[in-house]
């Protein structure tokens, strides 16, 4: 039996019942990216020897029949973004090529407390700018769907080493779509919850309003699995919720729950804004199908319209680049990051210090944040995308009155071949259509394999209101029984 081909919540029951250890575990999937890495590139830094120091403890805790976590011994990858004491963070960057942080984000400390063994750091777009991994100072992720094909960014490093069997459970950060869709095109689940439900001490900003923190599994109960271990409120993120609605209990979702139950009298609405031009029209008709699996498992669907979703990706782009043309400030050589070693004055040191670390991407985000908050656009560009904010999460208040869930696709467009669209940033962008309006409005939302398009996966988005995670776990649970019985 090959271990790492087991769901996270198998393995832990196995390491419970004494049936493997999690050292045993920890050395297979070791192994496995020693088979697998050279084509996939899934991680930045490995953390060998700390990870079976960490599964030695958790074998001893259950020999001596001491109480264990909710991770107990599970192999977890961690986006780059999201610091680690003593371990480095980079956010595939060449600007924090050789970070070491001196303390543990809130989300790895809650991991480490349920005994979760983090095994290493996974690659990234450069400081979470991008749709396909493949603007990573440490090069591109490849899909191991299709190793010519990107895994979706910007956590595409953690989806692939989840899909990749290297690691069991990830962390993502989702600021625009980048759990979902890596999660879409690796054919895995991926979970980006309410915003200030989970902590994003420890995380570095790309945009403050909208990053969140989210997770990833091989089927929905792995995500969840994840999720519940690091939910809660957190007295050092300001933006934390001390609300026990937003806290996500695993056991509250359990197996004997028939799937058919999730589903009775659910109501759904479909967008009908949620289709364009461009988007495939092979992802619609697998839309389609799984609509029908909704409908024939006792929910009830409705079009719906949300008037304001056209606008959401250029309001996205306009409050996210001037989030990150302030958050990305403070590397400048002197108060954080690389230094360039040639200049004569401090502007210079400035200028070339930012000139040799940042990646072209980043370069035009900063660029296109710097322009809309400059004196006489900001009234035209950042404040008027601010108001088209209010009016898409008033869309989604007033849709979330009547229903339960929204479905939409996950990504209009199928994983693409690496270098594809690396010429036309603006093709890029349009993948994350149907996912921006979710960080915009602050609402959960869930992307889940649906089907396949000539051996490429296609992901469907489940979206619920603000607090609401119970809704689409039930959701996802409910479709994913009925896919696997055959509907």
């Amino acid at each position: 039996m090959d271990i790492t081909k087991l769901s996270a919540f198998e393995m832990r029951k196995k390491i419970s019942k004494k049936e493997i250890s999690s050292k045993e575990l920890i050395t297979a999937h070791f192994n496995r990216i020693e088979e697998v890495e050279k084509d996939i590139n899934a991680f930045i830094t490995l953390n060998k020897e700390e990870a079976l120091k960490s599964a030695e403890k958790v074998d001893e805790k259950i020999v001596k029949g001491e109480q264990i976590g909710l991770l107990a011994g599970l192999p977890i990858g961690i986006k780059d973004n999201i610091v680690t004491k003593d371990l480095r963070t980079t956010c595939g960057s060449k600007m924090l090529e050789n970070f070491i942080p001196p303390y543990d984000a809130t989300v790895v400390t809650r991991i480490k407390e349920a005994d979760g063994i983090i095994i290493g750091k996974t690659n990234m777009d450069e400081f979470a700018m991008g749709s396909s991994t493949e603007t990573s100072y440490f090069g591109p992720t490849k899909n191991p769907i299709d190793t010519e094909r990107v895994p979706g960014g910007s956590s595409g490093g953690s989806a692939a080493a989840v899909k990749s069997n290297e690691v069991a459970l990830a962390l993502g950060t989702d600021t625009g779509g980048s759990i979902r869709q890596p999660a879409a095109y690796c054919d895995i689940v991926g979970i980006k919850p309410s915003y200030g439900i989970v902590s994003r001490y420890g995380t570095v900003s790309m945009a403050n309003t909208l990053d969140q923190v989210g997770v990833f599994g091989r089927d929905v109960k792995d995500a969840v699995f994840m999720l519940s271990a690091i939910t809660g409120y957190d007295k050092k993120d300001s933006t934390s919720f001390n609300n026990p609605e937003g806290t996500i209990i695993f056991g509250s979702f359990p197996e004997e729950i028939d799937y058919r139950d999730y589903l009775k009298g659910m109501k759904i609405g479909i967008p009908r804004e949620f289709t364009y031009e461009g988007m495939d029209s092979r992802i619609n008709e697998e839309i389609k199908k799984s609509i029908k699996i909704f409908e024939s498992l006792g929910a009830e669907i409705e079009e719906i319209s949300l008037p304001h979703i056209e606008y959401g990706l250029a309001a996205y782009y306009i409050i996210s680049t001037s989030e990150i043309s302030s958050n990305l400030a403070r590397f400048d050589g002197v108060r954080y990051g690389y230094r360039a070693k040639e200049y004569n004055t401090l502007d210079e040191l400035y200028t070339n210090s930012r000139t040799e670390a940042f990646g072209e991407e980043v370069k035009r985000r900063i660029m296109l944040g710097t322009y809309s908050l400059s004196r006489g656009y900001a009234e035209d560009h950042y404040k008027k995308a601010l108001k088209v904010r209010t009016l898409i999460k008033n869309d989604f208040d007033k849709a979330f009155s009547k229903y339960d869930i929204i479905l939409s696709p996950t990504c209009p467009i199928l994983p693409f071949k690496l270098g594809e669209k690396a010429k036309n940033p603006l093709a890029m962008y349009m993948g994350d259509l149907f996912t921006v309006p979710v960080n915009l409005a602050g609402l959960c939302a869930m992307s889940i394999p649906c089907g396949y398009v000539e051996g490429l996966p296609v992901g469907l988005q489940i979206i619920g209101d603000r607090l609401k995670e119970a809704n689409i776990i039930k959701a996802g649970l409910g479709f994913e029984g009925g896919v696997k019985n055959g509907l």
